[in-house]
């Protein structure tokens, strides 16, 4: 029988319930002709690019112009970069420690450092703090026909800066989001109109020309769903997402749909992210990649990354795996650019930056794990009587092993071929074996289950996904007895070798009985 491994991540309150748990695999749907309607594939690699000051990285802004940049606020210094390796040139110093809110006019670029704000002009490559007298602070910023717009910290207040000049500010140009008593929390630009999002509310504005303050509210477009962490909010899918609250709980995720917002967090991942002591720090950046659109939302306090996928409405995590613990850890990324064809992402806990690249299968050097549990009969299907289960083939692409050698824990690239003669980083020189082989050269897969329901777990056992060419191995685990106490299985499959991952599905041979 078809076994269902393909889903998404949900995990209930009661892990008796459901308990199917994705990292760092998402599925994808085959409309025709495919083996299964859908299959699961691994997230893409972090490789390194570069470097870019002290870290750690917490804005990013890219540039498409004829001479395209990008920009990089990594610690409390900007840098700009012409070219993906060109040299990281300091342009300035901003403060604090928290995300930077970036827009850009063109000319001018507004870094919102909250309160603190600064302007850079790349025409003549001056970069200065806002020193205005009428200047309020800024905790986010936008653009939109011409003028900055931002939000006064801790107020109801938006302001807009000179036209065209952002380190101008008249004492009149401000507005109050007076709709609702709570305070902004952040600005938004979308199809260009102004998303003013309060702790507990959100109303959209609009340029209507005026001469006294140039903008002023959609009549109708007021809704009680606020917004919990100002740096949630990112822009896919031709609309916004963010992460929201309003009077009378938080921590469901939203997107905007009209002027109203759409829930797209499912009960699991909403229960999980309820648990978490600090919402407010959340950091959100989307991304498409093969026509899927990704939600990425970090936890830093919490150490969870949660994804969602607008292109099936599906859910799933993304996570580091700690070798030292043992255990899963955030996703590195949380600030993103799209640059020169490349998916550019920032780390917010040092100073890389990486490319998401489908080519490569490890988190910059260290292990991208993967890991799916999900239940062994589809839904409806279990009638509480013991089965005995006696094999489980994983369905997915063998045999695509690597080919390398390692010496003394130094990776020695592809294509060297036992006898070469390497000199190593220290200066050794040594002779290649054929026993310098490389994580994933022979790739496993784990397996383990639970009978009582996800909550304890049977011994792991592996099995080959096949050395390079083994296009025929089979994945298969046999003699996997009988269900006990609850008559319910959960089955958790995982594997961490640096190797393509495509899983098409899974088959479960078993027998029921009258006990």
């Amino acid at each position: 029988m078809k076994t269902p491994i393909l889903g998404s991540s949900y995990v209930a309150r009661s892990v008796n319930a459901a308990d199917n748990r994705m990292v760092n695999l998402f599925p994808e749907v085959i409309p025709e002709g495919g083996k299964e309607p859908a299959w699961l594939q691994a997230a893409p690699g972090l490789r390194l690019l570069r470097s870019v000051g002290s870290g750690p990285i917490r804005g990013m802004w890219a540039r498409q112009t004829s001479d395209p940049n990008y920009y990089v606020v990594s610690g409390n210094t900007v840098y700009r970069i012409f070219g993906l390796n060109g040299t990281a040139t300091p342009i300035g110093t901003v403060s604090g420690n928290g995300p930077v809110s970036i827009a850009d006019n063109g000319t001018q670029l507004f870094f919102a450092c909250n309160p603190i704000g600064y302007i850079y002009n790349d025409q003549t490559n001056v970069f200065q703090q806002i020193t205005d007298p009428d200047f309020p602070g800024a905790s986010t910023v936008g653009y939109i026909d011409g003028y900055f717009t931002f939000t006064q910290p801790n107020s109801q207040k938006i302001w807009v800066t000179a036209l065209l000049n952002g380190t101008s500010i008249d004492p009149l140009d401000f507005a109050s989001a007076e709709a609702a008593p709570d305070n902004l929390v952040a600005v938004y630009i979308d199809h260009k109109e102004i998303w003013l999002f309060g702790t507990n509310s959100t109303e959209v504005w609009y340029d209507a020309g005026n001469p006294a303050f140039p903008f002023e509210p959609i009549q109708g477009a007021f809704n009680e769903l606020g917004c919990v962490a100002p740096f949630s909010l990112a822009k896919l899918d031709n609309t916004i997402f963010w992460l929201g609250q309003d009077a009378r709980g938080r921590g469901i995720v939203y997107k905007a749909k009209g002027y109203i917002g759409e829930r797209v967090s499912t009960h699991a991942v909403e229960w999980q992210i309820q648990q978490y002591a600090d919402l407010k720090s959340a950091v959100a950046f989307s991304y498409q990649e093969d026509g899927h659109s990704f939600y990425v939302l970090n936890f830093p306090s919490a150490n969870v990354s949660w994804v969602y996928d607008v292109s099936t409405g599906v859910w799933h995590e993304r996570a580091s795996w700690d070798t030292a613990t043992s255990d899963w850890s955030r996703y590195p990324p949380a600030y993103q650019c799209n640059f020169n064809g490349a998916i550019l992402v920032g780390d917010y806990s040092n100073n890389n930056i990486y490319v998401l690249d489908q080519n490569v299968f490890d988190y910059n050097g260290g292990p991208r794990r993967w890991y799916r549990t999900w239940r062994a009969l589809p839904t409806g299907q279990n009638n509480l009587k013991r089965t005995a289960q006696h094999s489980l083939q994983l369905d997915c692409e063998t045999g695509v092993g690597l080919t390398g050698y390692s010496y003394d824990e130094a990776y020695v690239p592809l294509g060297t071929s036992a006898g070469d003669t390497l000199v190593t980083s220290s200066g050794d020189t040594i002779v290649v074996t054929a026993g310098m082989i490389v994580q994933g050269a022979n790739p496993e897969a784990m397996l383990r289950w639970s009978d009582d329901g996800g909550h304890t777990w049977s011994n792991i056992r592996t099995v080959s996904m096949g050395r390079i060419g083994q296009y025929g191995r089979r994945a298969i685990w046999r003699r996997l007895g009988m269900t006990q106490k609850i008559r319910d299985r959960v089955y958790e499959v995982s594997g961490s070798d640096p190797v393509k991952i495509a899983i098409v599905g899974a088959e479960l041979i078993l027998d029921p009985t009258n006990a």
